[in-house]
């Protein structure tokens, strides 16, 4: 139930600048200002309601109120999805889509790219070791983009790796950014799409010859509703949805490091490899820290929901940030806390840090299985495998940029394996 029955209105005649400024606590500190889930306002010119709540949850999904087709606004399909893909489709288009997603999330997939990215960070200390220090989220970066690269059937020489961890990072920096962010992002995702496009092509001519059950293959023949293959263009777009998201993740594993060293009185029940506890640890760094600030979606038709009417392709933004800390659902939200998750069942209506919704038709990230068993395969390794001194450094994170990270991207030296 909302706090407030009454739609308040942001006392501005556009709040762009805000939101660029605010990022992350945009929505939070409108709807915690003035005890409501509910708040209209405009960006970039149009008419905009922002919502909150476990509530809003269940309205934002509900397939049909509203699409995400038309949502993400051009910049961000340049830079971070691509054009025509996945995230912005809907009904049977989506869900065949999806499924080509969907197809490569299962169980056993998730702990094999667990078990690779365990490899590659126990193959990376012997050159730690012997290094000055190291940036962690570059480290990250380039770790995955090869696990990525490996799970995908995508051909990578090691010479690569460096300028393709860079691009894709770059996409993912680009998200809700304006001048030199924005056009580094785009031309990342030109060199990125290009590159694939080519292996696309060389894999449909026989020229390259694709692991039959891997992503690349299937991305290289996959046919639309009208019995076409996908657009050489638009199929490298998807299998970069593939391989991005992976490399995203290095961010939770920056984030990880962050909170062991804020919390190194949690350190114990970690190195008795508790699984449970290394869930909840995981699960309490996706909840407590910066990700995904917010999702788009437009009215399919009006409506009235709480007594406020909503128009037809009027957009909605969803306070993901604002749900993940919102005191009618977490006891002390601003603490990090793994108990949080000590009783967790899936809470499809009120932990959504990569968005929500139904798994199997809906829009909730396929990947989230992915993201939790490279973490949890990065917390052990952090944890268990090695030694490390955390030198003086800025580690704060600003919550207006968006996406955001600590300032020094978490720099460790004198790294000593653990025998």
């Amino acid at each position: 139930m909302l706090l407030n029955e009454k739609i308040m209105h942001d006392k501005v005649l556009d709040s762009t600048l805000n939101m660029l400024k605010e990022g992350y606590l945009f929505i939070k500190n409108r709807t915690t200002k003035q005890q409501t889930d509910i708040i209209e306002t405009n960006l970039m010119g149009e008419k905009v309601i922002c919502i909150s709540g476990k509530e809003a949850v269940q309205l934002f999904y509900d397939e049909e109120r509203f699409q995400r087709k038309g949502v993400a606004p051009k910049r961000v399909q340049k830079t971070l999805f691509g054009m025509n893909t996945v995230q912005g489709m809907d009904g049977k288009e989506h869900f065949r889509r999806r499924q080509l997603f969907t197809s490569f999330m299962t169980e056993a997939n998730q702990r094999k790219l667990g078990n690779q990215v365990r490899e590659e960070f126990e193959r990376a200390i012997t050159r730690w070791e012997s290094a000055e220090e190291i940036i962690l989220f570059d480290e990250g970066n380039e770790i995955l983009c090869k696990v990525a690269c490996s799970f995908a059937g995508v051909p990578l020489l090691e010479s690569e790796v460096k300028e393709r961890a860079g691009d894709f990072s770059a996409m993912i920096d680009a998200f809700a950014a304006v001048g030199p962010r924005h056009w580094k992002g785009k031309k990342a995702r030109d060199r990125a799409e290009e590159w694939i496009k080519n292996i696309i092509e060389n894999v449909r001519i026989g020229k390259f010859l694709a692991d039959a059950d891997s992503a690349l293959h299937a991305m290289s023949f996959h046919k639309e509703l009208d019995g076409s293959y996908m657009d050489s263009h638009v199929a490298a777009a998807e299998l970069i949805n593939i391989l991005r998201p992976i490399v995203a993740i290095s961010t939770y594993i920056t984030f990880t490091a962050l909170a062991l060293y804020n919390h190194p009185e949690l350190k114990s029940n970690l190195a008795k490899e508790n699984k449970k506890y290394e869930e909840m640890f995981v699960q309490e760094v996706r909840r407590y820290y910066p990700f995904t600030p917010f999702l788009g979606a437009r009215a399919k038709k009006d409506f009235i929901w709480n007594e406020h009417k909503f128009k037809e392709d009027m957009l909605v933004l969803l306070d993901i940030y604002g749900i993940n800390h919102d005191s009618r659902i977490w006891k002390n939200p601003d603490e990090f806390d793994p108990e949080h998750f000590s009783e967790y069942k899936d809470k499809l209506c009120e932990f959504i840090p990569q968005g929500g919704g139904d798994y199997e038709r809906g829009h909730r990230c396929p990947g989230e299985g992915i993201t939790i068993e490279i973490m949890k395969a990065s917390l052990e390794f952090l944890v268990n495998k090695i030694e490390y001194e955390v030198p003086e450094q800025d580690l704060s994170y600003d919550m207006g940029r968006i996406p955001t990270l600590p300032e020094s991207r978490f720099i460790i030296r004198n790294v000593k394996r653990k025998f």
